[in-house]
């Protein structure tokens, strides 16, 4: 498996490096792929990161994140909308292959999920005749049923596929182990995606057991108990052979090692692990 197959989304070297000095510890470690977060950016100034970008000739793998749709009031319907609008720009001034989507839980005291559910929708269709204008794909990004309160209440690759097909063009799905491996259905759903042509974006990480926090406690490849292989293996028979980007959110573990260790460490578990 060569360098080319890995991406290092930039929440995985959250250790006090700028985001020049992430791009160069993954140049120095031949990486030429990441995924930065919009704070990420917002802290170089976007003309800058798009500068650092394009003259290292790097692949934007995704941009995190847009989405967080559902709110309590029409006004803050609105500023959802806003920010997402911002958000396809930013993804599209990088060169992001897509902009990934978290999409929001429960808004205020409601108990509403399946209402939720649909302001997601709305939420997602409001934006994207300027994502087809920006030419910026959308990723779903479905996660843990753990989150569905606060986060994501869109929890399976299936139900994210649901809102692929009744939107149209310019929309798929970010498959990020983490959050699907525990997944009954996840082979059928994988092979439903590359059916779809809708798998954007593939993730790749560890779940601990235990896990300390439901968070920041992912493991590094190989850690935990992901049939990593397994799913690669699933991804590429539904035709999916894009980047595997690293996504590791580890407060306790690895945001608090030099970040050419943990470079160097996603490298060599890509190559006997994944």
């Amino acid at each position: 498996m060569t360098n080319q197959t890995l991406s290092i989304n930039l929440a995985t070297l959250r250790n006090g490096w700028s985001f020049g000095e992430m791009v160069d510890g993954c140049l120095r470690h031949d990486i030429t792929a990441i995924a930065p977060w919009r704070d990420q950016v917002e802290s170089v100034g976007l003309a800058e990161a798009a500068r650092i970008v394009k003259s290292n000739g790097l692949r934007v793998t995704g941009l995190c994140r847009g989405g967080m749709f559902p709110a309590a009031t029409p006004e803050g319907i609105a500023k959802a909308n806003d920010d997402n609008l911002r958000a396809i720009d930013e993804a599209a001034a990088i060169g992001a292959d897509c902009l990934v989507l978290v999409v929001g839980g429960l808004p205020g005291s409601s108990k509403d999920i399946v209402g939720a559910r649909k302001m997601v929708a709305d939420g997602i269709a409001a934006m994207l005749p300027h994502a087809r204008a920006a030419g910026v794909p959308l990723a779903i990004e479905p996660l843990h049923p753990m989150y569905a309160a606060d986060r994501a209440c869109v929890n399976t690759i299936d139900q994210a596929l649901d809102l692929c097909a009744l939107l149209g063009a310019g929309v798929g799905v970010a498959i990020d182990v983490y959050h699907v491996w525990w997944d009954p259905n996840l082979a059928a759903a994988i092979l439903r995606a590359g059916a779809m042509r809708a798998i954007l974006a593939h993730h790749i990480c560890d779940w601990l057991v235990p896990t300390r926090d439901m968070l920041l406690d992912r493991g590094m490849m190989g850690d935990g108990v992901i049939d990593l292989k397994a799913i690669r293996f699933m991804l590429e028979a539904a035709g999916y052979h894009g980047p595997q980007e690293v996504e590791i959110f580890s407060r306790d573990t690895w945001w608090k090692r030099p970040g050419d260790e943990v470079l160097a460490t996603c490298r060599e578990r890509l190559a006997t692990v994944c």
